[in-house]
């Protein structure tokens, strides 16, 4: 892996990105941004997985009351999501944004820029530049439309010319993104403005899709920058959970080691055989292990993690069993075996089968 690129350090509600601090893993909550409660609990939930910061839409004003009541009670640094109206980007920071994200191309221009600068700067607050493909600035939207500019470097042109306008006016805590939803694209705007400026990257492949080609384009995209020593801070955009968002960000960083590793499940692939539901009993597996991971981590016990199995029937189950630390293996009825240390502890039905391995991994 390439040395890390040398970027300023700029801090998000106490959470250090850029200038060598770990890269950090960031999600988007998904629910209605009028809905207080919702959204704790959705940030709570993402927190509780390893989330580093989170980021909320506020499309009007209301909203903005809205993240002021989540702020109060959140466990991460919140960011707010703002478009089209600057205004709101002043209302969220004085409802206590840890950072606002700002568009350069419907923010409202230079002048607004400035107004944003200015109340961050008083708040103690940091800004994102954020420039996207689909709502690039309507001459640098033209330019690509033209084929004058290609899609990398308008990208690159608009976040530039955000930072410029900032730093201009005095203020430098600023995080820049370029994202697109073509991982080619993606990796080449990365590249250009990484050249051109030290502020830290959030980089992502922005609209990356479903679960599936959502994870598998975004991997690509994360590793190869990561490796080449690009990026401070990550999201997976995914038409998917914010919780899977998350647990996708931290395999990345887990599988180039920039994490340290975390639970592992085995869990087969199914087959005919399988006479239980493999594939949601591993998943609620999975998400109960990362939120005990999480929670040892934050207590500052960051040892070794039990070995897990999720088997589907008697071929490999039992072998898989006895090869991990806590195992599940499929019966008939839907039920699973629980084995711990090799040693068969007894049986549990799908519904309960997270919550006792949670039990016995714990008491390892």
């Amino acid at each position: 892996m390439a040395t890390r690129r040398e970027t300023r350090r700029i801090s998000v509600g106490g959470v250090p990105v850029g200038g060598g601090a770990p890269v950090s893993v960031q999600t988007m909550c998904d629910r209605d941004p009028h809905d207080a409660a919702a959204l704790a609990e959705q940030v709570a939930a993402v927190a509780s997985l390893g989330c580093d910061i989170c980021r909320l839409a506020v499309p009007d004003m209301e909203a903005a009351k809205v993240f002021a009541a989540v702020r109060r009670s959140s466990p991460a640094p919140l960011v707010a999501d703002i478009h089209f109206d600057w205004r709101l980007a002043l209302a969220s920071l004085d409802a206590g944004a840890d950072a606002v994200r700002i568009n350069p191309g419907n923010i409202g221009g230079p002048d607004k820029m400035r107004e944003i600068a200015a109340a961050a700067k008083a708040n103690g607050a940091a800004l994102r530049v954020g420039a996207n493909l689909g709502s690039l600035e309507k001459p640098l939207a033209d330019k690509v439309a033209s084929g004058a500019l290609s899609a990398p470097e308008a990208l690159c042109e608009s976040a530039l010319s955000g930072v410029k306008t900032l730093e201009d006016s005095g203020f430098g805590d600023i995080a820049v993104s370029v994202k697109a939803s073509s991982v080619a694209d993606t990796l080449a705007a990365y590249r250009a403005v990484s050249a051109r400026t030290d502020c830290p990257l959030h980089i992502g492949v922005t609209e990356a899709g479903t679960a599936v080609p959502g994870i598998a384009r975004s991997a690509v995209a994360l590793a190869t920058l990561l490796q080449e020593g690009v990026g401070d801070t990550i999201r997976v955009s995914l038409t998917s959970r914010p919780e899977d968002e998350v647990r996708a960000g931290l395999e990345v960083l887990r599988a180039l080691g920039m994490r340290p590793s975390g639970p592992s499940v085995v869990s087969c692939p199914t087959c005919g055989r399988t006479r239980a539901d493999v594939a949601r009993v591993a998943a609620e597996v999975e998400e109960a292990l990362e939120r005990l991971w999480a929670e040892r981590r934050r207590s500052g016990r960051d040892g070794a993690f039990p070995r897990v199995a999720v088997m589907g029937c008697e071929v490999n189950g039992p072998g898989e069993a006895k090869g991990a630390d806590v195992a599940l293996c499929g019966l008939a009825g839907g039920m699973f075996s629980v084995w711990v240390k090799g040693v068969k502890a007894g049986s549990v039905s799908a519904a309960d089968a997270a919550r006792e391995v949670v039990k016995n991994v714990v008491s390892l």
